[in-house]
């Protein structure tokens, strides 16, 4: 991971992060990133690079509504750069900033059946909650990760 370069996201990276988004999961997930979220929260989202290569992503926010709340809304890591601490790294310079602006709790969701991503929140000190029935609608359950800063 030596050469991979973390930075803040600008807008400009929506569409490079979009095309990667389905395949990276392995399933149409694009959907859930509309560009709002570069164009107002790139500067608590990350973006990994390799050189010109997209390594990894984190878009996250601090909760305008909810001082006390951080949200990870998207995050992934290309295939070819799992398991060597980025995703945990992408958290944990996302964790650091929510406590420097004085949150206290940082909120993640996924799908029930999203097993990989329920064992890496555990993996790095959320608490799994759920499934909560209904949680984004009529038939749409939800895990919820927290973490406490």
């Amino acid at each position: 991971m030596s050469d991979v370069q973390v930075r803040a996201a600008r807008p400009a990276d929506h569409l490079r992060i979009r095309e990667v988004c389905d395949t990276w999961w392995g399933k149409p997930v694009a959907h859930i990133l509309p560009r709002l979220f570069l164009d107002h929260f790139h500067h608590t989202s990350l973006v990994a690079e390799e050189g010109p290569e997209l390594a990894g992503f984190l878009v996250g926010f601090h909760s305008p509504a909810r001082p006390e709340i951080s949200y990870v809304h998207f995050a992934a890591v290309a295939p070819e750069y799992r398991r060597i601490g980025l995703a945990r790294d992408l958290y944990g310079r996302f964790t650091d900033a929510a406590r420097a602006d004085g949150r206290t709790l940082v909120r993640a969701v996924t799908s029930p059946s999203n097993e990989g991503s329920i064992a890496f929140h555990r993996g790095i000190g959320f608490v799994v909650t759920g499934p909560h029935a209904d949680y984004e609608g009529p038939g749409v359950d939800r895990m919820v990760f927290e973490l406490r800063l």
